[in-house]
């Protein structure tokens, strides 16, 4: 006898996980926001970064909420997803407003999370996080300076240039993965002349990423209210992520990657991180997305572990 359509329906829901994707809301008290901005334009290489936040999102589905290895679970865990800050058709500089807007508008959660976009996205998420600048870290996860000149214009190559011209301290800035052979002298004379804390990926071979990463935290926290992480995913090994424009072999190890992600968003001091420069018009198998989806899991995972103090 064929089964009835509430019993097949039954049995499909009985299929069915729950996965991160689930945990996205609009629960007005969530402790965690999501905050879409797929900018684009002006990227150094042309690609389509612009369609990374919507693509994470569905990528979520693909990721459970247990981790078995910690015993971790995040279902209780509410994300309010704001949606996406419209900004795909705007260059950096018309985007500025837009992003730090949103961004400050979550101001009262423990942790928000920037979707993006290109690199250009960081600069608007820190002046969201602290209009000043003067009580703010900055951490990146990056094989670039990205301290491209400003004078020809914004773009995903200057960000921390242009942050340290809006007058954020260059010692509030620690910059971890930089990579061989894929900087230039200036830039690097540039971060030392501001006083930035530079970690190459072999300061991260030889130490170790994810204690290079948990030194900074602590560095970073000595002299800062609130910390600002961006993520750019282009820091892993290009071929583990493959939907990096600007990815290069000898890059960060993805598992090192995602165990610093836990433990950045486990720091009580960490207020927003960003994601940059995943774009899916590279990817090969889902590997840029499913990487994408883990670092969100991975961050979600992270925060659940803080101590109320």
């Amino acid at each position: 006898m064929p089964e009835s359509p509430a019993t097949m329906m039954e049995m499909s829901e009985n299929k069915r996980w729950h996965s991160v994707r689930d945990l996205l809301g609009t629960k007005a008290d969530a402790a965690v926001a999501l905050v879409g901005a797929p900018l684009g334009r002006e990227s150094i290489t042309p690609g389509h970064c612009d369609l990374a936040p919507q693509v994470l999102r569905e990528a979520l589905r693909r990721m459970s909420v247990y981790d078995l290895e910690t015993g971790t679970d995040l279902k209780d865990v509410a994300v309010f997803d704001t949606g996406d800050v419209a900004v795909s058709d705007l260059k950096p500089a018309e985007a500025f407003e837009p992003i730090k807007a949103a961004v400050a508008a979550q101001a009262g959660r423990g942790l928000t999370i920037l979707a993006g976009g290109n690199n250009a996205v960081t600069r608007p998420g820190v002046h969201g996080l602290d209009r000043t600048l003067a009580q703010v870290g900055l951490m990146t996860l990056d094989a670039h300076f990205d301290l491209r000149d400003t004078d020809g214009g914004l773009n995903n190559g200057n960000p921390i240039a242009a942050l340290l011209e809006d007058g954020l301290p260059g010692d509030h800035i620690s910059q971890i993965g930089l990579l061989p052979f894929a900087n230039t002298a200036k830039a690097h004379d540039k971060a030392k002349r501001a006083g930035i804390s530079v970690r190459t990926a072999g300061d991260c071979r030889r130490q170790g990423f994810v204690a290079v990463v948990a030194a900074e935290l602590e560095r970073l926290a000595g002299l800062c209210d609130a910390i600002y992480v961006d993520f750019d995913i282009d820091v892993i090994d290009r071929a583990q992520m493959p939907a990096a424009p600007g990815a290069r072999p000898g890059g960060i190890a993805v598992h090192d990657f995602f165990a610093a992600a836990r433990l950045i968003a486990a720091h009580p001091k960490v207020r927003v991180v960003d994601l940059a420069e995943f774009d899916p018009s590279l990817d090969v198998a889902a590997i840029g997305a499913l990487t994408a989806a883990r670092w969100f899991a991975e961050l979600l995972a992270g925060f659940s572990e803080r101590q109320v103090p």
